[in-house]
């Protein structure tokens, strides 16, 4: 009996070893992921409010989320330091809005998300656009939104000099195209280098905002 109970207790020994293995891989895994999307955050969101802050410059202005008054602390007029207290790695989305009226520009923006695909989580950054609004019979006014796909990764293989090269030459034309007064330069750019992500409508709140150009279908 004691040759089968000490038996048995080398058994449970064995597997409790290779399930604190197990466990304590994923923490160290998890962790990493943590990490690394937390400063990939930080990046990120310092880049689109530096962005934010060079159109305005010209004039031009941007909104953002989050908000920067979530994650700047000024200490002084000019100097300004990310807050620690803002919760970078559990942010999913970053999005930087063009706010021009002008050749039907607002709605114009960059968007970060995060996505899972087959438990894989990925990074995705598009251009989203307005094309126009439409009248519907049975539903009224919608706006009609398309996206240009211009950076989709596992966070694995994630390069940020890639998506900054790719991010740079984007805000070069967008400054471009406001300096020229002709939102078809950011247009064009975008048909020709990025492939077309998906294109969807919402309900616009007028029938004539102003917001985007009509587009009949």
């Amino acid at each position: 009996m004691a040759a089968k109970k000490q038996k048995s207790e080398d058994w449970f020994e064995s597997l409790n070893s290779e399930l604190d293995h197990s466990t304590k891989m994923l923490e160290k895994d998890i962790t990493e992921k943590s990490t690394q999307k937390r400063d990939m955050n930080k990046t990120l969101v310092e880049d689109f409010w530096k962005i934010l802050q060079r159109f305005e410059k010209i004039g031009i202005h941007f909104s953002m989320e989050p908000s920067q008054d979530l994650f700047v602390h000024f200490k002084t007029a000019t100097e300004y330091e990310l807050k620690e207290t803002f919760d970078f790695t559990n942010t999913n989305s970053i999005i930087l809005t063009d706010r021009t009226r002008e050749q039907g520009r607002t709605g114009d923006a960059l968007k970060i998300r995060y996505y899972l695909d087959d438990g894989v989580q990925h990074m995705r950054l598009v251009f989203e656009y307005c094309e126009g609004e439409h009248y519907y019979k049975y539903s009224g006014w919608k706006r009609m939104y398309s996206q240009y796909v211009l950076y989709d990764m596992p966070m694995d293989k994630v390069s940020m000099d890639e998506l900054h090269d790719i991010l740079g030459n984007v805000i070069k034309v967008w400054y471009e195209s406001h300096l020229k007064r002709n939102r078809a330069i950011l247009l064009a750019y975008m048909k020709e280098t990025f492939e077309k992500g998906e294109s969807f409508a919402q309900y616009a709140q007028t029938t004539s905002s102003g917001l985007c150009s009509p587009r009949m279908l």
